[in-house]
């Protein structure tokens, strides 16, 4: 069974927080769902948009982010058939129920003045393609039933990546693992990994070996606003 059950949240740099709220809040028309001090780190706000119940697109700014310069072909693809370095994002496609909706979005954005490309058809999906603020490469599609790995999985690809006949069953159906109830303990700094970086040395080595329990209540809960209770 997959354990891995949707996005909760995909995190995004941004230089000007507000401007980004109002294109994805006024253009796209996705509810603002949190605005708040991002929790443990300094002078930083977090903003997470609404794409249902479960999953948001979040942003994270401070003054410091603008100044970070942006390279097409590096730190972004400016397109989502173009490159950009490993580990950063390519483009971010939402989904949409239907080829209605898909059209409806079409609309509204071709009204605020954003060329869309699309819809093409890919048969897992349907989607259009824009821009969004920032360099991001935007889509939205929308897939009639769920992908079959048994007709999406190009044998071609499979051969020259060099993926054997036993890792492509593994791949389809990876293993399960048996809940040790929490009881694993953390790996040390020198385990293989890979490891979170960007931290002042000696950070990282000191924050893992913080016990679990610790951590769970290192940073405000808390919403921002306490709404009473009513009755």
């Amino acid at each position: 069974m997959n354990k891995v059950e949707g996005l909760h949240h995909l995190a995004i740099c941004t230089g000007d927080m507000k401007k980004q709220i109002d294109y994805f809040t006024d253009v796209l028309g996705m509810e603002l769902q949190a605005l708040y001090w991002m929790h443990g780190v300094e002078n930083t706000f977090h903003a997470f948009l609404r794409l249902n119940d479960e999953s948001s697109i979040a942003f994270v700014h401070n003054p410091d982010i603008a100044g970070i310069d942006s390279e097409l072909g590096k730190t972004h693809a400016g397109n989502a058939g173009q490159n950009c370095a490993p580990g950063t994002m390519q483009h971010l496609a939402m989904k949409v129920k239907d080829h209605d909706q898909l059209l409806a979005m079409r609309d509204r954005l071709r009204s605020k003045g954003i060329p869309v490309l699309g819809p093409i058809e890919h048969g897992m999906c349907a989607s259009i393609y824009f821009a969004g603020l920032e360099n991001m490469t935007l889509e939205f599609s929308y897939s009639n039933e769920p992908i079959n790995n048994e007709e999406w999985i190009d044998p071609e690809v499979v051969e020259l990546l060099g993926i054997t006949e036993e890792e492509l069953v593994s791949y389809k159906h990876p293993q399960d693992y048996q809940n040790q109830g929490g009881k694993v303990p953390q790996p040390p700094a020198s385990s293989p990994g890979p490891h979170m970086s960007n931290y002042p040395p000696g950070a990282y080595e000191a924050m893992i070996a913080i016990p679990d329990e610790v951590v769970l209540n290192m940073v405000e809960s808390e919403p921002p606003v306490k709404i009473k209770a009513i009755g």
